[in-house]
């Protein structure tokens, strides 16, 4: 049997910044000209929820509603997903690397490495009470649930758990080669950082010109005009605007200090890890309410 591993998984938690570093590395790697818009991305990347690798695996139409059909098909699509080319290739998912159900969600058997998209709880909540159509106390109260499934569109879920054991079994993963990029870094300085991603852990000779007009086609702004003209398909039902902010920092304007206090008591050993200079502002900001 041939070697499945040949995933190189785009993860990360929702609303993280996962459509712009796949935009990102499309523009980079795809000739110039030929990358495709926000709606059209799968011609460069695949994604661990596409409902035809749900419908082959199958054998038909996929009828699953549960769970627990879901579940139990995704080895066999994640196989299928991993053989679709011949070679390493990104695929997205938001989905927790840990056992869910008795199943690995990310198997060994078809996992080349892994790309950990990563941004701050504070900045993630109000997006994704966006992204969910709820208020941002749910929001919280969803990330901090280590039972959090979201998803249902045509019986295809993600498995996200809690904020915190969703960073800590991307980035703990025993033996996977990993690369984190902070959503934060990527904002403030995009060419460094996207640079570190080819260089250091793609292997990439990067191509100066090249990644610059990379950066360029894929700012926030630039991805929000192409939402503003051509819609975005990945968008949930009922959502404004997929792109709405796309800052780092606008907590402070959307979060009250019961929720950033909220936030921080629940997150704090991971925010001392990985958002080291967020905590005294934060602290502080959440001993106003």
């Amino acid at each position: 049997m041939s070697d499945l591993r040949r995933i190189i998984w785009l993860a990360s938690y929702p609303k993280s910044g996962n459509t712009w570093i796949r935009s990102l590395l499309a523009h980079y790697f795809m000739p110039k000209g030929k990358a495709p818009d926000i709606n059209n991305l799968r011609q460069f990347t695949t994604g661990d929820t596409r409902k035809d690798f749900f419908d082959a695996a199958s054998g038909g139409a996929y009828q699953g509603g549960s769970v627990e059909d879901w579940v139990r098909l995704r080895p066999k699509v994640l196989r299928l997903i991993a053989g679709s080319k011949p070679d390493h290739h990104f695929v997205k998912t938001h989905c927790q690397a840990s056992v869910f159900l008795g199943q690995q969600l990310i198997p060994a058997e078809v996992t080349a490495a892994a790309i950990y998209m990563m941004r701050n709880p504070f900045d993630v909540a109000p997006s994704f009470a966006r992204h969910q159509a709820v208020d941002v106390d749910t929001a919280i109260e969803k990330m901090c649930d280590v039972a959090t499934v979201t998803g249902a569109h045509q019986g295809i879920y993600d498995a996200l758990g809690r904020w915190d054991d969703h960073v800590r079994a991307w980035t703990e993963a025993p033996g996977l080669p990993l690369h984190v990029v902070r959503y934060e870094d990527l904002r403030a300085r995009p060419a460094p950082t996207a640079r570190a991603l080819l260089e250091k852990f793609l292997r990439v000779k990067v191509d100066k010109p090249k990644l610059a007009y990379a950066v360029k086609s894929t700012s926030f702004e630039a991805m929000k005009a192409q939402e503003t003209t051509l819609g975005f398909t990945e968008k949930p039902k009922g959502m404004q605007s997929f792109f709405a902010k796309g800052q780092a920092g606008a907590w402070r304007e959307d979060l009250t200090p019961a929720q950033v206090a909220r936030l921080r008591e629940a997150f704090l050993p991971t925010l001392e890890k990985f958002y080291p200079e967020l905590l005294a502002e934060t602290e502080a900001f959440a001993a106003r309410g």
